[in-house]
């Protein structure tokens, strides 16, 4: 399968596009597609967040679970939509949380490509998912091919933040090197649970703070 993927990216995971479930997830979504499936994102989306944040630029990670699953809204960035299409709830508590943190103005649209552009890895663990059928993908290998990401990150970078939001996404923790990297925990931004120590977690500013302390550039949280 020939990933169309950016050139850093596609040094530093070439043994994974080799390796026997990268072929399942190809094949898997082949005979999807055959089958007349709806996948989102479309195609040439699927690798958005490699090509719009390079390795070499990562200073952060957003880890979401799976894509949106609804028409539209799904471009292969954890937790955005584009332009157009009407910010989730959980989108809408993350500007709510920034906005209290920071005093960022809550944006008029949901694209966080703007944050995606300046370092901030909007990884999925799973890279696509069927129409209206939510984790339908989680078992083909995607899990195998982000945690392996997580790993490259961990090992080959220094003083990245990772944002684990909610208990699937603190299960990755294992995965990150604490002595080189700062990891910041807090409930999911869902209404089911942002209430639970999502409001109030600061970490648009934490994440500031780490990267001015060490030489880096902060992000520019407006959108």
């Amino acid at each position: 399968m020939d990933v169309k993927i950016e050139e850093s990216w596609k040094e530093v995971l070439k043994q994974e596009f080799k390796k026997p479930y990268f072929l399942q997830i190809a094949t898997f979504l082949k005979t999807e597609k055959l089958a007349g499936k709806t996948i989102y994102p479309p195609g040439p989306l699927i690798f958005n967040a490699f090509n719009t944040t390079p390795f070499d630029n990562v200073k952060a990670v957003i880890l979401g679970q799976d894509p949106y699953h609804g028409p539209g809204q799904a471009h292969g960035l954890s937790f955005s939509v584009q332009k157009g299409v009407p910010p989730p709830p959980s989108l809408i508590n993350i500007f709510k949380e920034l906005h209290e943190d920071t005093g960022v103005p809550i944006p008029n649209h949901g694209d966080l490509t703007h944050w995606a552009e300046q370092g901030v890895l909007l990884l999925n663990a799973s890279l696509t998912v069927r129409m209206n059928e939510p984790m339908s993908h989680s078992k083909i290998g995607w899990a195998d091919f982000t945690n392996a990401v997580i790993e490259k990150i961990s090992a080959m970078k220094k003083n990245t933040v990772f944002l684990l939001w909610g208990k699937f996404a603190q299960e990755k923790q294992s995965l990150i090197d604490e002595t080189r990297h700062l990891v910041l925990k807090a409930a999911h931004p869902s209404p089911f649970s942002a209430n639970n120590g999502f409001f109030g977690c600061r970490h648009f500013s934490k994440t500031n703070e780490y990267l001015v302390k060490n030489g880096i550039d902060p992000i520019d949280w407006k959108l």
